[in-house]
C-alpha cells in the first residue's frame, strides 16, 4: 500500500508539473488531485523539494539500469536526452524553478554514470595513472553536464540527439589518442 501511495503521489505531481510551473504547485493540490490526505503525503515526503528529488533520482537510477554499459559513445547520452525530451515541460518547470540545484544534482549523477561507464569501457587494462584518469573523467563529466545545461538554457530547442550523434562521430578517435598520450608520457 505504501508504494502504491508513493507512486500515486509521484504520478499526480508529474501530471501537475506538466501543466504548471513548480512554484505554482502546492501539497494541497497534489493531495486533492491524488485523493489522499496531507498526512499521507508527509508520511512519504518532507515537502515538495523532497518529492522532486525522489522523482529525479529515481529517473537517474532507471536510466542507469536500462543502460548498464555504454556500448557506443552516444547510447547513454541519447537515453538521457530522450527522457528529458519526453518530459520536456516538467523538466523545464523543474529546471527553471527555485529547486534547480536538485535537478543539477540529478544531472551531475547521470553525467558521472556516463563518464564512469566510458572509463570502465575504454580504460580497462590500460596503464593510465590515477591522476590522468581523474583528469579525463572530470573533463568529460563537465562536457556532458555543460551540453545538457546549455540545451536546457535554450528551452531544449535544438535537436540535441542529432547534435550528440554528430559530436560523437566528430569526436571518434580522440579518446584513444588521449589515452595513448597518457600511456606514453
Amino acid at each position: 500500500m505504501q508504494s502504491y501511495t508513493k507512486n500515486a503521489i509521484r504520478e499526480t505531481f508529474l501530471q501537475l508539473l506538466e501543466q504548471k510551473p513548480l512554484h505554482q504547485i502546492t501539497v494541497k493540490m497534489v493531495v486533492e488531485k491524488c485523493g489522499i490526505n496531507r498526512n499521507s503525503f508527509y508520511y512519504h515526503y518532507q515537502d515538495l523539494p523532497d518529492l522532486v528529488e525522489d522523482i529525479v533520482m529515481r529517473e537517474a537510477d532507471r536510466i542507469i539500469a536500462e543502460n548498464p554499459l555504454v556500448l557506443s559513445d552516444s547510447s547513454a547520452l541519447n537515453a538521457i536526452a530522450k527522457f528529458i525530451s519526453d518530459k520536456r515541460r516538467a523538466i523545464l518547470h523543474i529546471y527553471n524553478s527555485v529547486n534547480r540545484d536538485i535537478f543539477e544534482r540529478y544531472l551531475w549523477k547521470v553525467c558521472d554514470y556516463v563518464v564512469s561507464s566510458y572509463e570502465n569501457h575504454f580504460l580497462e587494462g590500460k596503464p593510465v595513472s590515477e591522476f590522468d584518469r581523474g583528469i579525463l573523467k572530470r573533463t568529460f563529466k563537465c562536457f556532458c553536464f555543460g551540453v545538457a545545461i546549455e540545451w536546457l538554457d535554450s528551452d531544449m530547442e535544438p535537436d540535441v540527439q542529432k547534435e550528440i550523434d554528430r559530436f560523437c562521430s566528430l569526436y571518434q578517435g580522440l579518446l584513444d589518442e588521449m589515452i595513448n598520450r597518457c600511456i606514453q608520457k
